[in-house]
């Protein structure tokens, strides 16, 4: 039985299709981890050169709330995933009717809306940052005085840094607000950080729930920059804390799929959530290598209805995000091929490319994970490319 006391649903075996809307590379390495089990994959996304359609066995190239590729990506799927949190979460609800759906349209719209997810986190009292809801210019004078400063976020269609402004006062809050379009947003109080963390979960129909090692992030910008594991620096019991708030969020939600819990350790050592995102995650690439589980075999084993097994980490890793402007390196702005020759050359280096044909500033065009047998070692390589490739060092 699920959690939610329905049946859970039956073993979907290898040989039946498996469907993702989206077409990025989260679609695309789900689809290489999908058909490295016995699966076929199809496709949904507009875009006729996105990378995981170019990957699939078959690729509709429709809108995501096209009702007739709606219908086709149904007709083909034994069951159906996301690889984006911004689907429209009716899309989902749609193909619900019709095939297992994870995760669900519910959970996917909690997590598109950070006022939503902000509750979400109340309700199962996981600690989040004191925050205030914004709907409206009229809603600025109530904001209580302690949230400042503070960080503005749009509640939707916000990430990599991008809709969010830092605010000192009151002042600033309603010059950051008019910037922003004078959308719904949240505003958030800052807090004296140490680290950034994050935890990976996979939950299946049954209520099994695994979870990858904590993983340590540095963001630059807004973009997460390097990701390492074991994290360093951060205890045992701080690590334990974050695995089991994660798996609150995950089991109160009756979440089915991969889910990512982002949580920001203090000064002090305690743990806030920051957010959440229903899909496999950035901070989650190196379990391709260092893992003998990844996330991706995850989602394909928590959408299956297969036993999901814990994942266990065989090298220490340190993961390196490459993007766009690592082609964009002289004066006219032209592509580049960075020096993947040096590169390849370091101990433990797995360089993974996403197959997107233009580089732009930004633009998130693959992974390079060194793994080695010790944190020490795995650093040392990192550093290494990062002097290759012209990048700031880990």
């Amino acid at each position: 039985m699920s959690s939610s006391g329905e049946a859970a649903p039956a073993f979907i075996a290898p040989g039946a299709t498996l469907g993702v809307i989206g077409g990025g590379q989260l679609g695309r390495m789900f689809a290489h981890a999908a058909q490295a089990s016995g699966y076929a994959v199809a496709v949904l996304d507009p875009d006729p050169d996105s990378p995981a359609g170019r990957v699939a066995d078959e690729h509709i190239r429709t809108a995501y709330l096209d009702r007739g590729g709606l219908a086709r990506l149904a007709d083909v799927s034994a069951a159906i995933t996301t690889e984006f949190e911004n689907v429209p979460a009716e899309a989902l609800d749609l193909l619900a009717a019709r095939r297992p759906v994870a995760p669900a349209g519910r959970s996917v719209a909690r997590c598109q809306d950070r006022r939503l997810e902000k509750a979400a986190f109340v309700a199962c009292d996981v600690p989040c940052a004191p925050h205030a809801a914004i709907a409206a210019a009229s809603d600025l004078d109530d904001v209580d005085a302690g949230l400042f400063p503070g960080l503005l976020k749009t509640a939707r269609l916000g990430y990599d840094g991008k809709g969010q402004r830092s605010v000192a006062d009151r002042s600033e809050l309603a010059s950051a607000f008019r910037d922003l379009g004078g959308v719904a947003c949240v505003l958030e109080r800052k807090l004296p950080l140490h680290a950034e963390v994050s935890v990976i979960v996979a939950r299946n129909g049954r209520g099994e729930v695994v979870q990858l090692p904590l993983q340590e992030n540095v963001h630059r910008r807004g973009i997460l920059a390097l990701t390492r594991v074991p994290a360093q620096g951060i205890g045992a019991a701080t690590q334990a804390r974050a695995g089991a708030l994660a798996r609150r969020v995950t089991e109160s939600l009756d979440y089915v799929g991969v889910l990512c819990v982002e949580f920001f350790v203090l000064a002090d050592g305690s743990l806030v959530a920051n957010e959440m995102a229903p899909r496999p995650h950035n901070s989650g690439h190196y379990s391709i290598d260092a893992c003998d589980v990844s996330q991706f075999d995850l989602q394909v084993r928590a959408m299956t209805g297969a036993p999901l097994v814990a994942p266990r980490l065989h090298s220490a890793a340190v993961m390196l995000n490459l993007l766009g402007e690592l082609w964009l390196r002289d004066a006219a702005a032209r592509a580049i091929e960075p020096d993947w020759l040096r590169v390849l050359a370091l101990p433990g280096a797995h360089l993974r490319l996403y197959g997107k044909r233009e580089a732009r500033a930004g633009r998130k065009m693959g992974h390079l994970t060194f793994t080695a047998a010790s944190p020490d070692d795995a650093d040392a390589a990192a550093r290494s490319a990062a002097v290759i490739l012209g990048i700031e060092s880990p």
